[in-house]
């Protein structure tokens, strides 16, 4: 397998600026998850590392080879796409082995090739058939298959779980981190969904409008967001966001119509610079609980509920403090009415503030 380097990596299309001085390094076998709005620039990038699109400016080298220059094919590389990309009039076993006999390998190699990976995928009893008499999952898996023969020293995947049904995308995600610690490859992977990212990744690389916002480990993204954009594009429910005010009334306090907390101490140093100024705080839903006998006052507030989505092993409540609308995630033991007002607490630690014009985390 291989690192993959991207040094000042641009592509413009005529007047449009999609990809905008990407820095990336990707360690060897490391499985990166690139994640953000639809076009964010992160298909395009994997398309620049993969060749199917030239590049106007930087420098992609996979392994010790920069390879701005080379064709796909010389590459060594294996792409998975969207919508499988199989030959209809094929069978599976003609599919997966089409690459290896286009490149002259001897016919044993190929079948011990396709029987391994058939095997690692468990769909041995599929080699006959035809992609149309398959499932999705299925067709999926052959075109893993169909990556996994050509034995690259990287493999590149362009949201490949899209297509899929819901339960399907959970079984197929296990899988593929399952595959990956198995072969022990470099994994280059694209996708909108955030959980995808946070599951799969080793690293997490969140993008938007062509530039890259934040690379780290999952639980970093979440819990230490560089910026407004991070922090409500990772998590789900997306973190709630209200913009207030930092006063000082015997220590630092958040304060907008209908809700007023005391700034963490754990903040307060930082927040010391921004009295009287607008800021915005950020609260996760799973961060707010019912305020019970053990909250301190000062981190409690009154929210007036809106609705109540049951889901069996939890509640998701969307209410209303002042004007602001914010969800909480709580407990399914929770008997919340609609305009029923409750008291909730947050959890200090995790409140997180932004700096309401350059949006960075204060």
């Amino acid at each position: 397998m291989a690192q993959v380097m991207m040094k000042d990596l641009n592509k413009k299309y005529d007047e449009v600026h999609a990809v905008k001085d990407v820095n990336l390094h990707v360690r060897d076998k490391e499985f990166v998850v690139l994640v953000g709005p639809s076009g964010c620039g992160k298909s395009t990038t994997l398309r620049m590392v993969a060749g199917l699109e030239e590049i106007t400016a930087g420098e992609i080298s996979i392994g010790e080879r920069v390879v701005n220059d080379l064709p796909p094919k010389d590459r060594d590389i294996a792409m998975v796409f969207q919508n499988y990309a199989l030959y209809p009039h094929m069978t599976v076993y003609d599919n997966m082995a089409f690459g290896l006999k286009m490149r002259k390998f001897p016919k044993p190699e190929i079948q011990k090739r396709v029987q391994d990976a058939a095997e690692i995928l468990g769909i041995q009893e599929l080699l006959k058939r035809k992609p149309r008499q398959l499932s999705g999952g299925q067709r999926q898996r052959v075109a893993v298959g169909r990556a996994i023969v050509r034995h690259p020293q990287v493999f590149l995947f362009d949201e490949p779980l899209s297509n899929l049904d819901a339960k399907l995308r959970v079984q197929m995600r296990v899988e593929l981190k399952r595959l990956h610690d198995r072969l022990e490859t470099t994994v280059i992977y694209v996708t909108h969904d955030q959980v995808e990212a946070m599951t799969l990744g080793d690293r997490v690389v969140v993008m938007k409008d062509g530039w890259i916002q934040q690379v780290g480990e999952p639980l970093e993204l979440y819990g230490k967001p560089a910026n407004k954009f991070v922090a409500g594009f990772i998590g789900s429910p997306a973190m709630n966001f209200i913009d207030v005010t930092i006063n000082d009334a015997g220590g630092l306090w958040a304060e907008t119509q209908g809700l007023r907390v005391k700034v963490p101490p754990v903040h307060a140093g930082r927040l010391g610079a921004y009295k009287g100024q607008t800021v915005t705080l950020g609260i996760r839903p799973e961060d707010l609980h019912v305020a019970g006998g053990g909250d301190p006052a000062e981190y409690t507030f009154d929210a007036l509920v809106d609705v109540v989505e049951p889901l069996g092993s939890e509640i998701l409540l969307d209410l209303r403090a002042g004007a602001h609308t914010i969800v909480a995630r709580v407990e399914p033991t929770v008997r919340a009415k609609v305009h029923e007002t409750m008291r909730l607490a947050l959890t200090p630690d995790r409140a997180r503030f932004f700096d309401l014009k350059t949006e960075l985390a204060i």
